[in-house]
C-alpha cells in the first residue's frame, strides 16, 4: 500500500468531511470512487448548496455527515438528538457556532437535501465501483447484475398513509404504511446501480413494472440474473434490445419444453418463444418494436436439499454452450442467492425494514441516503479486498460498517495523529472477516426467544384506549356504588 498522508486540519463545511471516514486517501484502489469534489458537484448542479456562510451551522455537508452516521448506527444512535450531539463536537474540534439541543433545525436542514443528488450520489458511486471492479471478480470477464424486490414499513402518520397506503386486509390504525422497492445490485461489489420505489399495491406498482423504470443502469454487455416472477417475453426482449444477456428461472406457468427445441445437451436445449399479445402498459407502438421471436436457452439442474432435490429450469440468452457450460450458467443463477443477503444488510443493519421518518419526502430522503452508506461501506469492502487480496463477495458487511464507525469522529475533526496507520489496521480488520462458506446451509424459520405475551393489535389504538377508559369509568361508578 502506497504512503498516506497524516492528519489534517479539517476545514469548515468542507464537503471532505462526508467522504474522509470512507477511506478517502490517495493510493488506495477506489480512491476516486465519489470523492469530496463529486459529492459537493452533484448538490451544486441541483443548486441545493445550503448554509455556506462561515457562521452557518448546518450546512449541506455537515447535515449530510450527520444523516450517514444516523444510517450506520442502530438504537439510541440512530435518533436525531444523536445527529446534534455529533455536530456539536465537530464544531467544537473544528471551531464555529455550536447548535442548540433542539433537534428542530437538524430535521428543517435534512429536508433540504436535494432528492436528486442524494439519487445521483448512489448511481454514480455504483457504476464507478463496477467500472473499477477486478476482472477475477468478475463472471467470465462479464458483469453480472442482480435484481430483486423487497418491503419496508413506515411511522403510521397520515402523509404516509396517503402516499403508501397499508394493505387493504388490514383494519384503519392497525397496520403501517408500506413501501415496495425493487433494484439492480451488482454481482461483483454488491453496490447498488439503483433502485424504484412506489406503493405496496395498485395499478402498476409490481416488482417488474419498478424494474422497467430503472432499466437506464443496465449496459451492453451486462448480465441480468432475477428470479422468476421477472420471467416474462416482454422483459427479456427488453433486455436484450439493450444488448445484456439474462439468465432467470422459468416461471411456473410456463410449460418445459426440452423436447420441442434444439438439444445442446442432457436438459438442454433451445426454445423458440412466439411474441405474446400486448401488455396493458404498452403502446401499440412498443409492442410492435418487441422482437416477434425469442430464441433463448432453457436447461435444467438438481439441487439438494435437506429432504430430496429440487429440479430447477433456467432459461437464459448465453446459449452458447462451449462459452457458457450448463454448470457455469447454474451457478451463475446460484449466486442470485447474493442479493437476497445484500437487502438483508439493507434492511438491517442499515435500519430500512422500518423507516423513521414522517414525512413520505423524509421518507425517500432516508432510503438514498441509507443506500448511499451502503455503497460508501461496499467501497470500503471492494478497497479491502483489493489490498489484501480477496473477493469482495468474502468479507463481512456489518464488521465493516462497525468499524467505519470507530473512526467516524476522528477521521472527520483530522484528530487522528496517523491516519496512515488507522486505515492500514482498519483495512486488515476488514478482510480478516471472512464470511463462512456454508453451502446447503438449513435454518428453521423459528423463535425461540418469547419476549412478551402481548397479543397483537386487531383494532386502532383510539378504539382500544377508548375501551379502557370505559373499563376505567365503569370500575370507578361500581366502586361508588358500594361505598
Amino acid at each position: 500500500m502506497s504512503t498516506i498522508a497524516a492528519s489534517r486540519i479539517p476545514e469548515p463545511n468542507a464537503f471532505r468531511t462526508v467522504a474522509e471516514p470512507f477511506l478517502q486517501a490517495a493510493g488506495l484502489p477506489f480512491a476516486k470512487v465519489l470523492s469530496a469534489e463529486q459529492i459537493e458537484e452533484a448538490f451544486a448542479a441541483r443548486d441545493a448548496l445550503f448554509g455556506q456562510e462561515p457562521d452557518e451551522v448546518f450546512s449541506t455537508p455537515l447535515v449530510l455527515w450527520a444523516f450517514l452516521a444516523q444510517t450506520l448506527r442502530d438504537g439510541k444512535g440512530a435518533a436525531c438528538a444523536s445527529a446534534v450531539s455529533d455536530i456539536a463536537t465537530y464544531r467544537q474540534q473544528t471551531g464555529g457556532r455550536m447548535p442548540c439541543g433542539d433537534t428542530g433545525d437538524y430535521c428543517r436542514a435534512r429536508a433540504k437535501l436535494d432528492l436528486l443528488a442524494l439519487r445521483s450520489l448512489v448511481r454514480r458511486s455504483g457504476r464507478e465501483l463496477e467500472r473499477l471492479a477486478k476482472e477475477q471478480w468478475l463472471w467470465h470477464g462479464r458483469h453480472a447484475k442482480l435484481v430483486d424486490g423487497f418491503t419496508f414499513t413506515m411511522p403510521d402518520t397520515p402523509d404516509n398513509q396517503e402516499a403508501f397506503p397499508q394493505p387493504d386486509t388490514q383494519a384503519p390504525g392497525v397496520g403501517f404504511p408500506i413501501a415496495r422497492a425493487c433494484a439492480v445490485l451488482s454481482l461483483a461489489t454488491g453496490a447498488v446501480q439503483d433502485l424504484a420505489i412506489g406503493p405496496y399495491q395498485g395499478k402498476e406498482t409490481g416488482e417488474t413494472a419498478l424494474l422497467r423504470t430503472i432499466l437506464d443502469c443496465v449496459q451492453a454487455g451486462d448480465i441480468v440474473v432475477f428470479d422468476r416472477c421477472y420471467c416474462s417475453y416482454t422483459m427479456i426482449a427488453m433486455l436484450q434490445a439493450r444488448g445484456a444477456d439474462v439468465c432467470v428461472r422459468l416461471h411456473q406457468t410456463r410449460p418445459v419444453e426440452f423436447g420441442c427445441g434444439t438439444s445442446l445437451g442432457e436438459s438442454d436445449c433451445l426454445v423458440t418463444w412466439q411474441r405474446p399479445r400486448r401488455e396493458d402498459w404498452q403502446t401499440p407502438e412498443e409492442h410492435q418494436k418487441t422482437s416477434p421471436t425469442l430464441t433463448p436457452r432453457m436447461l435444467e439442474y438438481s439441487v439438494p436439499t435437506a429432504c430430496r432435490a429440487e429440479s430447477i429450469t433456467l432459461v437464459t440468452t448465453l446459449i452458447d454452450p462451449q462459452s457458457y457450460p450448463k454448470q457455469d450458467v447454474a451457478d451463475l443463477f446460484g449466486d442470485r442467492w447474493f442479493v437476497e443477503l445484500d437487502i438483508r444488510d439493507i434492511k438491517q443493519t442499515l435500519g430500512l425494514d422500518h423507516a423513521r421518518c414522517k414525512t413520505p419526502e423524509m421518507v425517500r430522503r432516508e432510503l438514498w441516503v441509507k443506500l448511499l452508506a451502503y455503497n460508501l461501506i461496499r467501497k470500503v469492502i471492494a478497497t479491502a479486498a483489493a489490498v489484501h487480496h480477496r473477493q469482495p463477495r468474502q468479507i463481512g458487511f456489518t464488521l465493516a460498517c462497525q468499524t467505519i464507525l470507530s473512526s467516524w469522529m476522528l477521521l472527520a475533526t483530522g484528530a487522528c495523529p496517523d491516519t496512515g496507520a488507522l486505515w492500514r489496521s482498519a483495512l486488515a480488520r476488514i478482510a480478516a472477516n471472512k464470511v463462512g462458506n456454508r453451502p446447503g446451509r438449513v435454518e428453521p424459520r423459528v423463535q425461540k426467544r418469547r419476549r412478551h405475551h402481548y397479543p397483537l393489535m386487531t383494532r386502532s389504538r383510539q378504539e382500544l384506549k377508548e375501551e379502557l377508559r370505559r373499563a376505567q369509568r365503569a370500575g370507578r361508578e361500581t366502586r361508588c356504588a358500594r361505598q
